[in-house]
């Protein structure tokens, strides 16, 4: 008789807690933080915007819209918005929402040109704990800047952080969309972030809205986003990118965010009229959700839509499954891969192990357009030349001392993981609290 030995008892190994990011893969009930284009009426004609903005739709959300979307994000308990545009100061009603926001626990970040950000605006937003601003530069001189933006856009936006430093308020944001002209100025940006008191924000530009026509002229050189990723890792802790950038992950070490895709899963978009879009870089009917004039509002969409519901299905890794920094590249941006022409599946145009540009050489068919412009009846200029023989056209929407242009604006950019559960508990989020990326829509 032979015996069998038994197989030795194995230790128990306890089930792993899920990681918060691995929550926010399958989604929740609500969304961390909105974003809310209140409107597409703006003083400039930015050429990268994400929005297409500069005339206002006649269609917009009228204030009593706006405000039951307000308390419809209270029940929810919705952390805050990131409103932006266009230009959300131009709206006559905006302030009367933002007051209307933060009495209904609803915090509130705006992003600006700092058009209307006079002396006593920045007096009433500093006394305000619940009101965050962003202000938004896209170079640290203004022979950059202007170039982009428009002119005199330089000047204004750093009178508005002069402003809002004199009235006391701490911690607002300096937000810089990240492109070819301005990599080479990141100590100068830090440099003007400290000077006016402000935290630097550094955003990564994708080609959505205006800047589809422009991105292969604006987006970082390849050494660029190493470059990029050097002064990220150097300066860890310091400055503010969310989830921009977590395709730059591939170089090694993980950057400081979400580095997941939020869309439809954390965040989303209202735009003016009231569509939902699961991400604030993609304005375009394939990424539309719904509208919340329709029976259920917000929530509906949120809680049912089906194309949230497929975005929170587990996903496939594609083309990039294979490669050894998947997990923390998870094959780059959506929106980045779409308006580009390449395949949701595959990898980043701007993939740092090279794959994006080889499949930008392969890619077939016309590249997608976003869904409406809302540009000003004007040609856009030329990218063409030196920096200071280009800017957006000139619009003026008030008379003030002098004509001024201005850009458009921005929306949320932080990891949503440091201060999770208490923000969730109290149903407010204080100025300074970590988001994820939902764009500047500048």
């Amino acid at each position: 008789m032979t015996l069998i030995d038994a197989p030795a008892p194995t230790a128990f190994v306890p089930p792993q807690p899920k990681r918060l990011v691995d929550h926010f893969e399958l989604g929740l009930d609500a969304p961390i933080c909105l974003t809310w284009e209140l409107t597409y009426a703006c003083n400039l004609s930015c050429v990268h915007c994400l929005s297409s903005s500069g005339r206002r739709d006649p269609r917009e959300l009228t204030t009593e819209e706006c405000k039951a979307i307000i308390d419809e994000l209270e029940r929810m308990q919705v952390f805050y918005v990131n409103i932006g545009g266009g230009e959300p100061t131009v709206r006559g009603d905006f302030w009367e929402l933002v007051d209307y926001a933060t009495a209904h626990h609803v915090g509130v970040k705006f992003s600006t040109n700092g058009v209307k950000i006079t002396p006593e605006v920045a007096a009433r937003l500093a006394a305000n704990d619940y009101v965050d601003v962003q202000i938004s530069l896209d170079g640290a001189t203004a022979e950059v800047n202007d170039w982009i933006r428009g002119p005199r856009s330089y000047e204004m936006a750093l009178q508005a952080m002069a402003n809002l430093q004199a009235a006391g308020m701490k911690n607002f944001k300096l937000s810089v969309v990240c492109t070819r002209q301005n990599i080479p100025q990141l100590d100068e940006f830090k440099r003007i972030a400290d000077q006016y008191g402000a935290q630097l924000r550094l955003t990564r530009l994708r080609p959505s809205g205006r800047a589809v026509d422009v991105w292969d002229e604006l987006h970082p050189l390849p050494e660029q986003q190493r470059e990029l990723y050097d002064w990220l890792v150097a300066h860890d802790g310091e400055v503010l990118t969310g989830d921009s950038f977590f395709h730059l992950s591939a170089f090694g070490q993980q950057l400081e965010g979400l580095n997941l895709c939020g869309a439809g899963r954390v965040v989303c978009l209202i735009d003016p009229v009231g569509d939902v879009y699961a991400c604030p870089f993609a304005i375009h009917d394939e990424f539309l959700a719904g509208n919340v004039r329709a029976p259920g509002g917000f929530q509906a969409v949120w809680r049912t839509s089906e194309l949230f519901q497929r975005l929170r299905a587990p996903q496939s890794g594609g083309a990039c499954s294979s490669c050894q920094f998947f997990d923390t590249c998870k094959g780059g941006c959506m929106a980045a891969k779409f308006f580009t022409g390449l395949p949701l599946d595959g990898p980043d145009p701007e993939c740092v192990q090279g794959y994006g540009a080889a499949a930008l050489e392969e890619r077939k068919g016309d590249k997608p357009k976003p869904s409406g412009d809302h540009s000003h009846r004007t040609a856009p200029p030329s990218l063409g030349g030196a920096p200071s023989g280009m800017g957006p056209v000139r619009v003026t929407l008030s008379r003030r001392r002098e004509d001024v242009a201005a850009p458009p604006v921005s929306a949320c950019n932080e990891s949503p993981i440091a201060g999770f559960a208490p923000a969730r508990l109290s149903g407010r989020v204080p100025r300074g609290a970590a988001e994820p990326d939902a764009g500047d829509r500048s």
